[in-house]
């Protein structure tokens, strides 16, 4: 099971909060469908952008999940929101990550646009 230490950035606010489990799940490989919007895109994380919520899913399926996960921040303005941190593999090598997220309303209850920087 994977260490997860989640950022305080997210207080009263369940925007950030959202934007941070997303970006948990996507680090831990461990995102449910109902996150996303069907035809989400994901950018950054191979040469092609990921299209629809399958070819994400599968994506994280194929992954190892890491050792530790640290959100160091999460904020959420309108219909974007971005989370930042650290992630720890299993061979104990860290990767920085930063995940920018496009909602598909000012709700923020639903991904459209993922762009991930490692």
């Amino acid at each position: 099971m994977t260490e997860v230490t989640r950022s305080r950035d997210c207080g009263n606010s369940p925007k950030n909060k959202f934007v941070q489990e997303v970006a948990v799940a996507l680090e831990t490989g461990e995102a449910t469908t109902l996150d996303f919007s069907e035809d989400v895109v994901w950018e950054g994380v191979s040469d092609e952008p990921i299209h629809g919520i399958g070819a994400l899913i599968q994506v994280l399926a194929d992954r190892t999940a890491p050792v530790a996960v640290t959100v160091e921040h999460s904020i959420s303005h309108g219909k974007v929101g971005s989370a930042s941190g650290q992630t720890t593999l299993g061979n104990g090598r860290s990767r920085r990550f930063s995940h920018i997220f496009e909602f598909t309303n000012t709700k923020a209850n639903r991904v459209a646009v993922i762009k991930t920087y490692a």
